[in-house]
């Protein structure tokens, strides 16, 4: 009965967002328990009615959109573990897309990036449970497990016609935010690989920025978000405002007041000025995706790779009475152009697609950075 109420509090909440006359939603509710009790009393096998129960109110949310799900007091109590930047896993972040789990990003130097796991890849099997109508929650609770343990997982890849196979040691994920180098042959361009924007990104990346602007050679910066799946908002303010002298960052419209904000730059560019290449790959996700598209309204950078991701929506996590929680996305993003993110993504200036079997990110059969490098040559 616990899980009916649940359910029913969620759809009342949430059908406020169509039309429906109070007579036509209360109908609705009397068919679904129509149906329910149809099922318990004429299906072919005994059903637990618990699990049903979940499946239903997650189908609501997921009905929204591919990031609103829920989550089980089980699976809610694993997945604070997300929050504390440590977790045992394969280091991929993933999404819902027509009823499959889809790679948004595999994160760099993680047992799923290096076994070959790429964004955009569909998974349809994990282990020997198929994930078709599965939520996004179990997709991620199949995959967890204790370390050293292995797993297989069944994937779908664009332009390849049979499943691929991988088999992937679960470790612990510890995700170091920012790295740097000086590169090209006159080291004269300044590097930075941001892999997500976690809670200490934005000091590590002012860290490294004002140690290249003490080295008098550094004429420009390529900053790579390339498989960046993002994270949080401040820290992508933070870090874009390190670029920009004044003007809007990004914009949130929700339906709530609150949720409907703008982000300006402070005055102060770090860099002067410099010339700034940014590059980007269908894994550059939410976070990524308003750093790209912010310098890029500004013509303040050449973003150059691939169309981004196309996540640009905020999610909350809210608690509920049964010790459960859901995730509800409660507003969009928007660039300072006024262009949503969602299910576009952004463009880059100078399109550069991922060529070769051998191809591996900042080695020099990265023809994407080669690419970059050469605009600061030219």
């Amino acid at each position: 009965m616990k899980k009916i109420i649940i359910f029913l509090i969620i759809f009342l909440n949430l059908s406020s967002t169509f039309v429906f006359s109070k007579n036509d939603l209360y109908e609705k509710i009397d068919i679904f328990g129509e149906v329910l009790e149809n099922i318990k009393k004429d299906y072919v096998e005994e059903v637990n009615q618990s699990e049903m129960m979940d499946s239903a109110i997650n189908g609501v949310l997921q009905s929204l959109d591919p990031y609103s799900a829920y989550m089980s007091p089980d699976l809610f109590k694993e997945m604070q573990t997300d929050t504390r930047g440590e977790f045992g896993g394969l280091g991929i972040e993933i999404g819902m897309e027509a009823g499959v789990v889809k790679v948004i990003s595999p994160i760099e130097d993680t047992p799923a990036e290096k076994a070959g796991v790429k964004a955009g890849d569909f998974i349809v099997k994990i282990g020997k449970e198929q994930v078709q109508g599965k939520s996004l929650m179990e997709a991620v609770k199949l995959m967890r497990g204790p370390v050293g343990t292995s797993i297989d997982l069944t994937i779908r890849r664009k332009n390849f016609k049979k499943p691929l196979q991988f088999k992937i040691i679960r470790k612990i994920i510890e995700v170091q935010s920012v790295s740097d180098k000086i590169i090209s042959k006159e080291k004269n361009i300044g590097y930075v690989r941001l892999k997500s924007f976690n809670e200490n990104s934005d000091s590590q990346f002012l860290k490294s920025i004002k140690k290249f602007e003490k080295n008098k050679k550094i004429k420009g910066y390529i900053i790579d978000l390339r498989n960046n799946p993002g994270g949080l908002l401040t820290q992508a303010i933070n870090i874009t405002d390190f670029f920009l002298d004044d003007g809007e960052i990004v914009s949130t419209k929700g339906r709530k007041i609150s949720e409907t904000r703008k982000f300006f730059a402070r005055k102060g560019d770090e860099v002067r000025g410099k010339p700034v290449v940014v590059l980007i790959n269908n894994g550059s996700a939410s976070a990524s995706e308003i750093f790209a598209g912010a310098l890029k309204d500004h013509k303040r950078a050449i973003i150059l790779g691939e169309n981004s991701y196309g996540k640009g929506s905020v999610q909350s996590i809210i608690p509920l009475r049964n010790g459960g929680g859901m995730r509800l996305t409660i507003s969009k993003y928007y660039l300072p152009s006024g262009k949503s993110i969602s299910e576009v993504g952004v463009t880059p200036d100078i399109l550069v697609e991922e060529i070769g079997e051998d191809f591996k990110m900042s080695s020099d059969k990265d023809n994407q950075l080669n690419y970059a490098i050469k605009l600061f040559n030219s």
